[in-house]
């Protein structure tokens, strides 16, 4: 349950004349939903410090959860933001993966030489490493948009800026929502961002652009850092400048468009233009496994030209972290958000290298049983027993359950990626009464509401019975039970070594066997995937994993400082896909020895296996 709601925009004072809050101009199916939810506010959980690297006076924060819920905590605890960046899902009706390497196994020489095996496989994507499915109808889309655009309004500063990444796909549609939220007299430019790389279609002209759409919270009063991202004079134009007026300001005279006779002054470049050719090659794609993370000069030139040092830049669907990278190169304050566990143990990572100091966050609104909640979706319709697609219902439902006595039951889910379906109000409950059941087929005698928070079961079961206008059985079931008892961690055999040699003097802890159940399960998948495709071109080459099982493991962190609560990595371990070590964020050139070493005493082992799943474990 939240703890409560905050809404979106300041509660007027007593007598106060105001404007009608939701002033819809588009309208699609499900807007008046997206009111009545924007009235509530946002739902604001449980903070959990799951992290403090370094010091962090700052106040740097890594956030895993939803942009809605992450706002409803910023604007509690009265924090502003300056510049937003964010590059939400573009409609695409594509799904992310991350590819997922198996490493070196240090105790196996024979091993090394499949350092390079990949899983990248239609049943790995539909379990562990679905980073998010960008899997939307319009109007869909446009609710979750509108309400994330209104969270994210309600915490700018009065000058910051918001620049919204998209392509054709949805892109013109979210610029009308977003003359809605930000008035469209606040729209600074609509920015091509162009990038001459990559296929060559046939049938079509070649789509080589993305749109981002600049706006200000207040068009007079908003950071732009001419000189910042001004591109240079050329030698031919710094020749115009030969006058030079009282002050020893160089410049020429012009005419302007009305014909008038002006002074150009020198500055220190002309206006950077509105299409930025930035190539896609220095994504790092390769290096992070994020398909969709956008180049760092990219975002180099954003936060230069729209935010001051000191300043908070907030990113509130963050992916590889390229933002908050970005911002503490150059430093500002950053906030990364996201729903995805991999995002967070990617910009983790990534920042700890970068020398970053900052705070990992965990809202707790109960969904985080999974590493994201797409794959948590996935989950759930296995889980529940006898749910199967039925094609003939509305995409309100889920499926439907078949039963011998009462025939279809209808299904419905919590969509995890929409914070307003995850409550089960007296709003939710009776468009579920008046809309979605009355367009159930007239024999369905029964449906399945499942929830993941609650106003009251109770007060709901009591709503059902008072409302007499439909004879339709409904059973309210709660979602978490389901999940509670799948959660299985990792098994891991470890000793510890105290160590005593120069030029260290310490403690090392050493791993002797590692099992993940479900990495090999996905591993089994695979090996029986292409078993079954193997041709004499190319045959049947299966990953096999030795009896140590240590090639499933790509991160180890001791916490040398407590046995429980926030964890403290005092010493920590990241073997790339090749092996190679990366020691307290420093890249090596040795191969991962089996073990982690740290100066003091070690009280907890944490292990992430190579699909991103975190264990830990005390050590005696």
């Amino acid at each position: 349950m939240p703890i409560k709601y905050i809404p979106f925009i300041p509660e007027p004072v007593e007598g106060q004349a105001v404007l009608a809050n939701f002033n819809r101009v588009l309208k699609y199916k499900g807007a008046d939903d997206v009111a009545s939810t924007l009235r509530r506010g946002m739902p604001l959980y449980e903070m959990e410090k799951q992290e403090q690297v370094g010091d962090n006076p700052n106040g740097n924060m890594v956030i895993r959860g939803e942009c809605v819920s992450a706002c409803a905590y910023l604007k509690e605890q009265g924090i502003q933001v300056d510049l937003v960046y964010i590059d939400p899902p573009f409609a695409s009706g594509a799904d992310y993966a991350k590819k997922v390497y198996v490493r070196r196994n240090p105790k196996v020489a024979e091993a090394i030489a499949q350092a390079e095996q990949e899983l990248d496989i239609d049943e790995l994507k539909a379990f562990e490493e679905k980073m998010y499915g960008d899997v939307w109808d319009k109007e869909k889309y446009l609710n979750w948009m509108y309400e994330n655009l209104m969270a994210i309004k309600s915490v700018m500063s009065e000058t910051a800026s918001i620049y919204v990444h998209l392509d054709w796909h949805i892109g013109h549609y979210v610029k009308i929502l977003m003359d809605e939220i930000f008035n469209e007299t606040n729209m600074i430019n609509e920015i091509i961002w162009w990038y001459p790389s990559g296929s060559d279609p046939s049938q079509c002209f070649n789509r080589k652009h993305d749109s981002i759409y600049w706006y200000s919270k207040n068009k007079g009063n908003y950071v732009f850092n001419f000189d910042a991202v001004s591109i240079p004079y050329s030698e031919e134009q710094l020749k115009r400048f030969k006058e030079v007026d009282e002050d020893g300001r160089r410049f020429y005279w012009n005419k302007n468009p009305r014909g008038e006779t002006i002074k150009t002054y020198q500055k220190n470049g002309i206006g950077e233009y509105d299409v930025w050719n930035i190539g896609i090659d220095a994504t790092l794609n390769k290096e992070l496994g994020y398909a969709t993370s956008k180049p760092p000069k990219l975002l180099e030139r954003i936060i230069k030209a729209s935010s001051d040092e000191g300043m908070i830049v907030a990113d509130f669907f963050g992916g590889s972290g390229v933002t908050a990278a970005v911002a503490a190169k150059l430093g500002r304050r950053f906030i990364h958000c996201d729903i995805g566990l991999n995002s967070i143990q990617t910009t983790r990572d990534r920042l700890i290298a970068g020398g970053a100091e900052f705070d990992v966050l965990e809202i707790k609104d109960g969904v985080q049983l999974y590493r994201n909640p797409v794959q948590t979706m996935d989950k759930i319709k296995a889980l529940i027993p006898g749910l199967k697609n039925e094609d003939s219902l509305d995409s309100f439902w889920e499926g439907a359950i078949s039963d011998s006595r009462l025939g279809t039951i209808p299904v419905y889910v919590p969509n995890l990626m929409d914070s307003s379906s995850k409550l089960l109000d007296k709003v939710m409950m009776n468009r579920i009464i008046h809309q979605a059941i009355p367009d159930l087929d007239a024999g369905v005698k029964k449906v399945i509401i499942y929830y993941i928070d609650i106003t009251s079961k109770e007060e709901i079961e009591a709503f059902i019975k008072e409302d007499d206008s439909t004879a339709v059985e409904i059973e309210l079931r709660d979602l978490k039970t389901i999940l509670d008892d799948v959660v299985i961690g990792d098994y891991a055999e470890f000793h510890t070594e105290e160590v005593h040699a120069d030029p260290f003097s310490g403690y090392q802890v050493v791993i002797d066997k590692f099992i993940s159940e479900r990495v090999m399960q996905k591993i089994d998948d695979f090996n029986n995937k292409s078993r079954m495709n193997a041709t004499a071109k190319r045959p049947f080459n299966p990953i096999e994993i030795s009896g140590e099982g240590l090639e499933l493991i790509e991160f180890l962190s001791l916490d040398c400082t407590a046995a429980d609560g926030e964890w403290h990595s005092d010493s920590e371990i990241k073997i790339d896909k090749n092996g190679y070590a990366i020691s307290n964020g420093a890249k090596t050139q040795d191969f991962w020895d089996g073990g982690i070493r740290s100066e003091k005493c070690p009280q907890r082992l944490k292990i992430r296996n190579i699909c991103g799943d975190e264990t830990v474990w005390t050590v005696k």
